[in-house]
């Protein structure tokens, strides 16, 4: 089963500012997460201003890209555990307790970038999550990510 709703799109608007993923973030990224099947996926198109050297990607922006979609993906993996299915209930906010990048090719600029995860463990406390970067078909970084629900003192009043 496929979402049609982005997780991001069902953040509540006090968590929806994320540079990354916030719908309510003009200047950011906006991704968007969406399930397919087991994972989730994103695409994003990074811009000429995302050059690290000429023809390739800057690794902090696809670090970024796999943090930002790890936690969309726990949020997914929490709303289903529940018995929902995404866009039906807010999404819970996730926060990356660790973020593993491995950077396997250098990623091409141009063109759009597939970004895939998959839940690997759920607990109440934690997910572990593997997510990867698809460019011109070919895997070029891959992250193990572990998110935790959003800390009662990040919450706004």
């Amino acid at each position: 089963m496929s979402s049609i709703v982005a997780v991001q799109d069902a953040y509540p608007d006090d968590y929806s500012h994320c540079f990354g993923c916030g719908r309510l973030n003009h200047a950011g990224h906006q991704l968007k997460t969406c399930l397919e099947g087991d994972e989730t996926v994103s695409r994003f198109a990074p811009l000429p201003e995302h050059m690290a050297l000429p023809g390739y990607v800057y690794g902090g922006l696809l670090a970024s890209l796999l943090d930002c979609h790890g936690m969309a993906t726990a949020a997914a993996a929490a709303v289903r555990n529940e018995g929902h299915e995404v866009g039906d209930v807010p999404s819970p906010r996730y926060v990356t307790a660790a973020l593993h990048v491995d950077y396997l090719k250098p990623t091409p600029l141009g063109g759009e970038l597939e970004i895939r995860a998959r839940v690997e463990e759920f607990t109440a406390r934690k997910v572990r999550v593997q997510a990867w970067v698809v460019a011109g078909g070919e895997r070029t970084v891959q992250a193990a990510i572990v998110a935790v629900p959003l800390p009662e003192r990040m919450r706004g009043p």
